[in-house]
């Protein structure tokens, strides 16, 4: 029996995030901590440096966690980010990009939302054009990996066009930091976003951003929340020594420790991203064997998660195949797009091409492959 599987946990989890953690994460939460405790802090402050140099800088860029979701964190950056006098770009080709502009506008930031579809990236020479046409925008942002699809968004490239219009460039980057090689400067980001769920493959309860030092040091007095204030967060975590301004959620700090430390020990971000593109490519060839078509042209899709067009054959519906698949330990995603009807199946978490071998049996085994 596969040791991940235990009969409290029967399934690996084919998802872009809670996904299926290491022994070691999950033990790494058996142990109390407190807030206050020395220990714990500087615990925090080691991971803090951490994701510094994961995102490839140094004193130059700073990091700090946030209590939350994900989106706990997008919102704090862009309810603090953005000045009251400042305007928000948009590059939008998903429901994570969508939920960026309702963030912008429950916040009555000034808004301007590009949507380029779900089939198609944002171009770097759009970028160009709309920033030229409208001088009022102050802070563009753009989802890396967005998986309401599985697209891989040109980040590197549209960062280039942001910051030669001179404007910040915020990029959420939730499902792909620690599992695409990137860097800040190398994409030309002032603020990075993720989450401890993803790509380092911790359990769920905090989000981070890594940002230009610079930038961090004009947010004082921005925010329009108390808990969700970025620079209150970071200013404590800078003063104290690593102290949250509430309660943190120390056990998953914990285990999101053990996971850099699994993370290193694999090899660093090149040779997990290494590990994904397999789990990827196996997972798609073995789908295509089986009849089914992925939604995006190779060109676009990322290692992190697949969506595959639901087929027209007699007796197929999603959730039969949702059904069969977890009676044999495997768990996907119901399709977000609304263009086509659709499936996903994520390829990141403790998860291996093995694994993506077993799914694709599975998937021909429970009679509703072609």
């Amino acid at each position: 029996m596969d040791p991940r599987l235990l009969p409290d946990n029967p399934y690996l989890l084919l998802t872009p995030g809670p996904l299926s953690t290491s022994k070691g994460v999950k033990a790494a939460m058996f142990r109390d901590w407190c807030t206050w405790d020395e220990d714990y802090n500087a615990l925090v402050q080691d991971i803090r440096k951490q994701l510094v140099r994961l995102a490839g800088g140094g004193e130059e860029l700073t990091a700090v966690l946030m209590q939350g979701s994900g989106t706990f964190c997008v919102e704090s950056v862009i309810g603090t980010a953005v000045p009251r006098e400042g305007k928000l770009l948009v590059l939008s080709n998903g429901a994570y990009g969508a939920r960026i502009g309702e963030i912008a506008r429950r916040l009555d930031i000034p808004l301007h939302l590009e949507d380029f579809g779900e089939l198609e990236p944002p171009r770097p020479e759009d970028v160009a054009r709309i920033l030229a046409a409208d001088p009022a925008v102050t802070h563009v942002a753009v989802v890396h990996c967005e998986t309401t699809t599985g697209m891989h968004n040109p980040v590197a490239d549209i960062g280039r066009a942001v910051k030669d219009a001179g404007k910040v460039f915020i990029v959420d980057a939730m499902s792909s930091f620690g599992g695409i090689p990137m860097t800040m400067a190398g994409i030309g980001a002032d603020f990075l976003i993720s989450s401890a769920n993803k790509c380092i493959e911790g359990v769920p309860g905090f989000g981070f951003v890594v940002a230009a030092r610079e930038e961090m040091e004009k947010l004082e007095g921005r925010a329009r929340s108390l808990s969700l204030d970025l620079y209150g967060q970071w200013k404590e975590m800078e003063d104290k020594g690593g102290k949250w301004r509430y309660t943190s959620p120390t056990h998953v700090v914990r285990a999101f420790a053990t996971a850099l430390a699994e993370l290193e020990a694999e090899g660093g971000v090149a040779l997990r991203h290494a590990r994904y593109s397999k789990n990827h490519h196996t997972l798609v060839s073995g789908m295509n064997r089986l009849g089914f078509e992925c939604l995006l042209a190779p060109a676009y899709r990322s290692p992190i998660i697949t969506s595959f067009l639901c087929p027209a054959w007699p007796g197929f519906t999603f959730t039969r195949l949702y059904e069969a698949l977890k009676k044999r330990g495997f768990v996907i995603y119901p399709g977000k797009v609304s263009v086509a009807d659709t499936f996903r199946i994520g390829s990141i978490g403790q998860v291996f091409p093995e694994d993506m071998e077993r799914l694709v049996e599975a998937v021909s085994m429970s009679g509703l492959a072609e």
